[in-house]
């Protein structure tokens, strides 16, 4: 399997996370945030499928999401669930970022909407959870 093709891997395995850590999320939210959540699991859900594509193009066979995925801390409340959606936007740009110097083409182009997606998410769940810091960070994903 090529480079390419592992950090594909890797970003699939990150967007599989990310859906199932929205669904706790969002239970914790309301209102606009629900809304904001309910965006990015469906971004999340169509930057999966997109990364699943070019995993099949590419000759290999996606992985299919785990049944469950741990959490860094249980989720129980409104502070927790706006926590994990920035640990989640985090990590997603973390391993997009790590995938754009092994990608070209179309897998670069995904790879680059994802990262800017998840960093532009990212500062909006900072915006809520951490009032009166920067909401944004100079190196997405690192």
């Amino acid at each position: 399997m090529s480079r390419s093709t592992d950090r594909l891997h890797l970003a699939l395995a990150a967007e599989h996370a990310a859906v199932f850590a929205y669904g706790v999320i969002g239970a914790h939210l309301t209102g606009d945030e629900l809304a904001w959540a309910r965006a990015a699991d469906l971004a999340h859900r169509q930057q999966r499928d997109a990364v699943a594509d070019l995993i099949t193009t590419a000759g290999a066979t996606p992985a299919p999401a785990a049944p469950a995925y741990q959490l860094p801390s249980p989720v129980t409340d409104r502070a927790g669930a706006l926590a994990l959606g920035v640990q989640v936007e985090t990590r997603a740009a973390a391993v997009w970022r790590s995938a754009l110097g092994e990608l070209s083409g179309t897998a670069r182009e995904v790879a680059l909407d994802a990262l800017v997606g998840s960093a532009v998410r990212g500062a909006q769940w900072r915006s809520v959870s951490e009032p009166g810091k920067a909401p944004t960070v100079a190196w997405p994903g690192s």
